[in-house]
Order: C-alpha cells, then sequence, then structure tokens
C-alpha cells in the first residue's frame, strides 16, 4: 500500500485500541469483521429451541425418555458433501469476485468427514494460466511458526530459556535487558515494527529486488523510541521475529535457514516448503499482484526479494505442506508437551483473537495467517473437529479495509463451524 495508505490505517487502527497484528496475525495478519454479535445470537437461539423442542417433544411411556448423550464437538463439522461443496464453492467464488482476487486454492478437510480440495481463478495474468492446488506459493508470516518452532526446539533442549532477556544474546536492543525471548514470540515487546517505519517502505517499494540484512531491518526499528514497557500490551512486530532468528542462528551456530530446514522442515515430513535465501521461488509457481508499490498501482510482485521479511515472512510452501503443517503446529508433534503448552497459552490480542507464542487462536481456530507483496495465506487447525483449513491466494490488496485471506476463512468458517467462524481484524503493517 501507499505510505499514506498505511499511515491513515495506522491512525484508523490506534483510534480503534487495534495495533499491528499479522496474517499471517502475520508480517501478516488477517482481516476484518469481527463476528456478529447478533448472527451469534441467532445461531444460539435457534439452537436452543431445537433443544427445547427434542426434550418437551410428548413421550407415549409412562417414564420420560433418557436424555441423549452430548453430541460430540467433532460432529458439529458436516461432512463435506457435494451439497457442502456447492455452498463453498458459492461463498469463495463471491469473495473471489468481491475482492477482485486473481486465484485461491482452498483445502479443508476432517477425520471421516472428508476432504474439499479447489483451486479457482488464474496464477498468471499475462498467460492467463488456471491456478492450481500443486503451487508454490509465498507463505509470509506463516514463517513465523517455523522461527518460534525452532526457538522452542533450542528451549527443550535447554539451549534457550523463554524468560531469558534477549540482551542475554543480541546486544543493542533498546530494553534488551528487559524484553524476554517469551515477551518477542507473544508480540509483547514494546519494539516499534521495522516495516511501519516510512524510511523502509520507500526502500522496500523503490527496489523491491534489493536484499536486506537483518541488522538492517533492526537498524529501521531501533531508531523509533519504544512504545510500550515490555509486557504491558500486545502490538504485532515484526522487529520481534528478525531478533529470535538471530538467538536461533547465534546458539545453534547456523544460518536460520539451514537451522529451519534441518530441525523442523524436513522432520515435519514438508517437502516443498523453504527458507529462501534470496529471490528463488521453485517453479510451478503462481505470480503474486500487490498495490503496495512506490504509485500505489497495481504491480506483479512475484519476483521480488522477501529478505526484508527473514525469520518474520520470508519462507515458500505449497499446499500438501501447509496442509500437513497445521496439524503439526497445534498439536506440538516436534516439542515436548510442557513446551507446546506454553506455545498455545493466548493472551488477549484483538478482538476474538488471542496471540500465544507465534501463533494465535481465532475462535477457536489455531494457527496463523500470512502476507506479503503479491500473496496471503491461512493455514489454521480446529482441535474439536481435527479440522484443517488452509487458503492460498496471489494477491495481498484488501478489499474495503478486509485482507482477503480472512474473507475467504470467514466464508467458510461461516458454513462449516458457525459456532466457531474465522475473524481477524486487518492489520496495517507492511507485508504483514
Amino acid at each position: 500500500m501507499t505510505a499514506h495508505r498505511r499511515r491513515s490505517a495506522a491512525m484508523a487502527a490506534a483510534a480503534a485500541g487495534l495495533l499491528a497484528l499479522p496474517v499471517t496475525a502475520g508480517a501478516g495478519a488477517g482481516t476484518a469483521h469481527a463476528r456478529d454479535p447478533a448472527a451469534v445470537s441467532a445461531v444460539s437461539a435457534a439452537s436452543a429451541a431445537s433443544v427445547v423442542s427434542t426434550v418437551s417433544a410428548p413421550v407415549p411411556a409412562p417414564v420420560p425418555a433418557p436424555t441423549p448423550a452430548p453430541t460430540p464437538a467433532s460432529d458439529e463439522f458436516p461432512r463435506l458433501t457435494p451439497a457442502v461443496a456447492r455452498q463453498l464453492d458459492d461463498a469463495i467464488r463471491k469473495v473471489q469476485t468481491e475482492a477482485k482476487v486473481p486465484g485461491v486454492i482452498v483445502a479443508l478437510s476432517a477425520p471421516g468427514k472428508g476432504e474439499y480440495v479447489r483451486s479457482f481463478g488464474i496464477a498468471d495474468k499475462a498467460t492467463g494460466a488456471p491456478m492450481a492446488p500443486g503451487l508454490n506459493m509465498r507463505i509470509g508470516s506463516e514463517t513465523k511458526t517455523f522461527t518460534v518452532t525452532a526457538l522452542l526446539q533450542l528451549v527443550d533442549e535447554g539451549k534457550v530459556g523463554l524468560d531469558d532477556p534477549i540482551g542475554k544474546y543480541i546486544a543493542g536492543v533498546p530494553n534488551g535487558d528487559l524484553i524476554t525471548l517469551r515477551q518477542l514470540a507473544e508480540m509483547r515487546s514494546g519494539l516499534f515494527n521495522y516495516s511501519e517505519d516510512e524510511g523502509f517502505f520507500k526502500a522496500l517499494t523503490s527496489d523491491p529486488r534489493r536484499p536486506f540484512t537483518p541488522q538492517e531491518l533492526l537498524a529501521y526499528s531501533f531508531k523509533h523510541p519504544v512504545l510500550f514497557a515490555p509486557g504491558a500490551q500486545f502490538y504485532y512486530c515484526n522487529t520481534n521475529l528478525i531478533l529470535l532468528g538471530l538467538v536461533v542462528e547465534k546458539v545453534s551456530g547456523i544460518p536460520l535457514a539451514d537451522y529451519i530446514d534441518r530441525e523442523v522442515v524436513r522432520p515435519a515430513g514438508l517437502r516443498h516448503t523453504l527458507f529462501p535465501t534470496g529471490a528463488e521461488f521453485p517453479s510451478p509457481h503462481a505470480h503474486g499482484y500487490t498495490d503496495q508499490t512506490a504509485t500505489g498501482k497495481t504491480e506483479d510482485a512475484t519476483d521480488w526479494n522477501p529478505s526484508w521479511g527473514w525469520a518474520a515472512g520470508a519462507m515458500i510452501s505449497d499446499l500438501t505442506d501447509l496442509r500437513s503443517w497445521a496439524k503439526t503446529l497445534a498439536t506440538g508433534t516436534l516439542l515436548t508437551p510442557a513446551t507446546q503448552a506454553e506455545r498455545l497459552k493466548v493472551i488477549d490480542a484483538l478482538p476474538g483473537t488471542g496471540y500465544g507464542l507465534g501463533i494465535f487462536n481465532v475462535q477457536g481456530w489455531i494457527g496463523h495467517n500470512g502476507s506479503l507483496p503479491g500473496y496471503q495465506s491461512l493455514t489454521v487447525y480446529l482441535p474439536q473437529a481435527q479440522a484443517t483449513l488452509v487458503v492460498m491466494l496471489n494477491t495481498d490488496i484488501a478489499y474495503q479495509g478486509s485482507e482477503p485471506s480472512t474473507l475467504f476463512g470467514r466464508a467458510i468458517t461461516e458454513i462449516v463451524t458457525p459456532e466457531h467462524v474465522f475473524t481477524l481484524p486487518a492489520q496495517p503493517v507492511t507485508g504483514h
């Protein structure tokens, strides 16, 4: 978005009491509307009426019929029948048309309920090539889930402590003797978000193929005063993840990309997920379109260098891998139970949203979203139903102040999990 748009969005968010979150709660945060209380009340009232009707129905026997056993939570998730698939198709196409999204890929599944895997629209405006489920995509702030997993593995190994101050590992951080690794991971450090700095935005959009180093990114942040005392409030901030990435490098002794590949990606069984060191983008991939440009006009951002997102937003993946990663992340396969429990301790962050250690909980859906110029993604898991939802699209252009990834997430969950509708306020962060 233009600098003016970002400033206006930031002021609007501040006025509403919102500070930058993702997708994906990300450099990525998701989007827009809070859940409609009236709609929730209506659903609840309808459910209550149904229960009352069942219980009060006359029975011929002289003794009351036994109360039915409660329906398991997993049964709230519907079978993904052709009729449900048609509903989903219609809802997704509606969002795609209204938000002018070139192409989108969706996967939805739950054990015993079937699966829904679809692609809509085009992957390349120049050629008209169709979007397809097997394409590689940039995943923005979903990178945070990999970086924090790497950090938590080091916690499990006793090499770092969540309540260690960042100053123990990295010199020169404002309030570095007070800010803990935990506060960095839960977005409560008080450090300024480098991707909201006007100088950074100008540097990125004037030469989007240039590389940035982690130290350059931190410099954009550290020239600003801290915003609040550590732990005082929630503020989504990419700076936090740059610092955590540097901690992983320092403690492990190897580059972050190599550590994540060796200790996270491969053990998780992911075959098409990588942390690029430059602008490389494996084929086949979709082209991505953004208006976060120097002119404000829409451009093809496919080959922009994502190094500016580094530990906060640089990674690439595909639909199959993210479907697998959703459960690995939410259930803690790569961590001890105790450390996973620390990750999932969410703190109120935004309306209807809690944020843990590099992970959010939106109305029961656990995971993260991602956004950077040209791409957005959403990967979430609903434990009650063991349901997985992944959405990947090739634009980050907002629609009426809402992130398109959240619009898709909301439209889909309104159909399949009306008691757990995915909603996430949009965040005014470059690259979310």
